[in-house]
């Protein structure tokens, strides 16, 4: 299904090879035994049908060959957006690609109008991430407090008396 044709970025000494050739049976070195398997490469299939599925008709149906090519193309899309932005924070001598650089590099690759709609929900994202986390942080101090005083107030009204053991004598000695 693959036609080993594919690009080859070379910048700085560093070689990108994002053709189909790359991710259907190239190797590359990683990992204990310096090769990725070709499965390592590419998105799970099951995550690509069904997120195929969602935008078709309930009763559609999607070909096993449809399901392998969009795995290709959306591997190959992935590849090459985060290797420009790799290539960014290699330059600016970083280690970690964030979400900014992944939205530079669609606009420096031409997707200016992907690039748009990702950099706003990328805010978004972070706004909800924000209020989530000052919520928690507010919510689990008082939760904290709570448990600590319920605690004590459970410990401090509960005597120390064996009902338990008589309830359980009572109840054995009934008739069936």
């Amino acid at each position: 299904m693959s036609d080993n044709i594919g690009i080859i970025l070379d910048r700085e000494g560093l070689e990108y090879n994002f053709g189909a050739g790359a991710a259907a049976g190239g190797s590359v070195a990683s990992g204990e035994d310096g090769i990725i398997k070709e499965q390592d490469q590419m998105l799970p299939i099951a995550n690509v049908g069904r997120i195929m599925k969602q935008i078709l008709p309930p009763n559609a149906k999607i070909s096993k060959e449809a399901k392998e090519t969009m795995q290709e193309c959306v591997s190959e899309f992935i590849s090459f957006v985060t290797g420009e932005a790799s290539d960014k924070c290699h330059k600016e001598k970083r280690k970690t690609v964030n979400g900014d650089d992944i939205c530079w590099a669609m606009a420096a690759l031409g997707f200016d109008n992907y690039a748009e709609h990702l950099k706003r929900y990328l805010h978004r994202y972070r706004e909800q991430e924000g209020e989530r986390a000052s919520l928690n942080r507010a919510s689990g101090n008082q939760e904290e407090k709570e448990e600590r005083s319920n605690y004590r107030s459970v410990i401090q009204s509960t005597p120390l008396t064996f009902n338990g053991v008589e309830r359980i004598n009572s109840a054995l000695s009934r008739p069936f």
